[in-house]
């Protein structure tokens, strides 16, 4: 993974020299160049409330053991607290160290020029307050990022400074590295012979919302002992050149920046090993389906993901046929970075993964009529808890390899999604459908892994020849409630309300007893509509045989659960088409005719 954050880095032209880094400053003070100072300006986006500012590519950093061995601040950019003494309390003579230090630097680095002249104005107490009010009439935080501007030049963007900073930088721990006899180690990452950084100062940002700290997070770290091996200490248990350290944390916060994903308590980092547009990413149509699909012809992702895999197969996408992807799940654990899965492998591979996924997943909607649309991946995350917080982040890692790589679909997925279904049939509430279609995917992935040949038998739509007893069960579950209906209407606690999580474990113990009550549902109806229920009952014991099971496990009340839905679905759908055609039902009734009853259903 280190190595294709570093490939990943190089090709996209992020600086590896320690000590730069990227930075978004949202406000700066702005001098002429004889050091009178003109105002503040906000950056990047000015007026919007949640402004992340303009983010400058190369500015000066120091890692934490830096700052505490200088007593120091940052240079160029630092709070409004320390740059101009703004929201300080008097007498805080720690912000006051890193004010003058600030100024101090600036003085260093450029001279008496403009920039010394601008340092020189900071440094004046009449000025300062000129300054201060000036950012309290932006409302600027004492916390905010400030850097300045001279003469209509921000100093940041220039290289003026860069061979004062490196100087600066190397005299730091200029007596430490003196003193003590580093041997060169072989570098994990490159394999060269190295000087091994005794730490990874650049931190792992952005992290704060997924369980990091906002200052944070370390990828390599060796604090505790327990971590250490051969007597090594710190990072010389993962050697790697200062060079190499930082190019891999200014990769993987590239990536956090621009191509990263938040799955409730995880983000999810991916990218290809060439060039792919965005319009055939396939990873963000898991987050959203219809993603990148033009207005005028809205193409869901299964469709739009097969037809890429065709255009690759026939060679009419050459540039996508060699490429190859990487994804990474991560959080933080405090200080740390938590890597929780790592994939990678082709184009196609990934394309082929996607297309199943939404192929495995799809199902009837709830009213029968169509295929309901394909669930984004957090809906289906949704479809197993009361409250998408409340999935545990390892659970989300796990799915998210399963999506993109066609693996099954844990035990643990299934459990809950029956859970979430079974509440919703007993408290008569609308069914989920990516709950439904995930538990429709897991049975469809577990043929598929065995290579069986009814893999086609659990479909979208209702099978009424499917071979297992449970579905068979659950259609017979369905249409007990259908008939109880049509015979007394709405009863308030009807068979499904009182009965339902009862017949999807031991359905022979209480289907035979509802069969026989429906006799008496049976006898309330009119003879067409009476004929057609007596037939479908006739049709599931047919295919149950010798009799319901006497105990479903898991597996088979969630295939209860599919069999209950999909019929329910196939009986609303036919009665939307039996509202079409009111005048030829009521016609072929009064002439007695036994008729495919799907013609005689009543809304449930």
């Amino acid at each position: 993974m280190l190595n294709r954050l570093i490939e990943y880095g190089a090709a996209h032209g992020l600086r590896a020299e320690p000590g730069f880094a990227p930075k978004a400053v949202r406000w700066a003070l702005s001098f002429s160049e004889d050091g009178r100072f003109l105002g503040v300006i906000e950056l990047g986006e000015a007026g919007q409330k949640r402004n992340p500012g303009r983010t400058f590519p190369v500015c000066p950093t120091l890692g934490q053991p830096e700052l505490v061995r200088t007593r120091g601040c940052h240079f160029l950019i630092e709070a409004a607290s320390v740059v101009a003494l703004y929201g300080a309390e008097e007498g805080d003579e720690n912000t006051l160290r890193k004010h003058r230090c600030f100024i101090q630097h600036l003085e260093n680095a450029f001279g008496d020029g403009p920039v010394g002249k601008a340092a020189a104005t900071l440094g004046n107490a009449d000025e300062l307050v000129r300054i201060q009010a000036a950012l309290a009439d932006h409302a600027v935080k004492p916390t905010d990022r400030v850097t300045v501007r001279v003469g209509g030049q921000f100093p940041v963007e220039s290289d003026d400074w860069h061979a004062w900073w490196r100087t600066y930088r190397a005299g730091i721990f200029a007596d430490d590295s003196a003193s003590a006899e580093t041997p060169e180690m072989r570098c994990l990452v490159t394999g060269d012979l190295v000087e091994p950084a005794p730490t990874h100062d650049e931190k792992i940002r952005a992290l704060g919302a997924v369980g990091g700290l906002a200052v944070g997070c370390a990828l390599t770290s060796f604090k505790e002992p327990a971590y250490q091996s051969y007597g090594l200490k710190q990072s010389y248990n993962a050697a790697m050149s200062t060079e190499t350290a930082k190019a891999y944390c200014s990769a993987l916060n590239d990536l956090i920046e621009k191509h990263s994903t938040r799955l409730v308590g995880a983000l999810v980092v991916h990218w290809f090993s060439g060039r792919v547009p965005d319009e055939d990413d396939p990873l963000p149509w898991l987050q959203d389906p219809s993603a990148g699909a033009a207005e005028a012809d809205e193409i869901d992702a299964q469709r739009r993901a097969t037809e890429l895999l065709n255009a690759i197969r026939a060679g009419q996408r050459p540039d996508l046929a060699g490429n190859r992807y990487y994804a990474a799940t991560v959080s933080g654990a405090a200080a740390r970075v938590m890597v929780r899965d790592w994939m990678e492998g082709s184009f196609e591979s990934l394309l082929r993964a996607v297309e199943l996924w939404f192929g495995d997943l799809a199902i009837v909607s709830r009213f029968g009529d169509s295929l309901a649309p394909s669930p984004k991946f957090l809906a289906v995350l949704a479809s197993t808890v009361r409250d998408l917080d409340d999935v545990p982040a390892p659970f989300v890692s796990a799915m998210w390899r399963v999506a993109v790589s066609d693996a099954p679909i844990p035990v643990s997925a299934l459990a809950q999604a029956l859970g979430r279904f079974r509440v919703q049939a007993m408290q008569d509430d609308p069914f989920n459908h990516a709950g439904v279609g995930l538990m429709r995917a897991y049975h469809v992935r577990q043929q598929r892994q065995k290579g069986g040949s009814d893999m086609s038998a659990l479909g979208p739509m209702l099978n009424e020849d499917h071979p297992s007893k449970a579905y068979q069960c659950g259609r017979l579950m369905a249409v007990l409630a259908r008939l109880q209906h049509a015979a007394l209407g709405d009863v308030g606690a009807g068979v499904v309300q009182r009965y339902y999580a009862a017949a999807s474990s031991t359905p022979a113990l209480v289907l035979g007893r509802l069969v026989r009550t429906s006799q008496h549902h049976l006898a309330k109806l009119d003879k067409g509509l009476a004929s057609w229920y007596e037939g479908v009952l006739a049709d599931i014991h047919a295919k149950l045989g010798d009799g319901p099971p006497r105990t479903l496990d898991l597996e088979g009340q969630s295939l209860f659960a599919l069999g209950y839905y999909q019929q329910i679905a196939h009986m609303r759908s036919s009665t939307k088409k039996s509202d079409e055609t009111d005048e030829t039902r009521a016609a072929d009734a009064a002439e007695g005719d036994a008729h495919d009853g799907r013609t005689y259903q009543l809304p449930l």
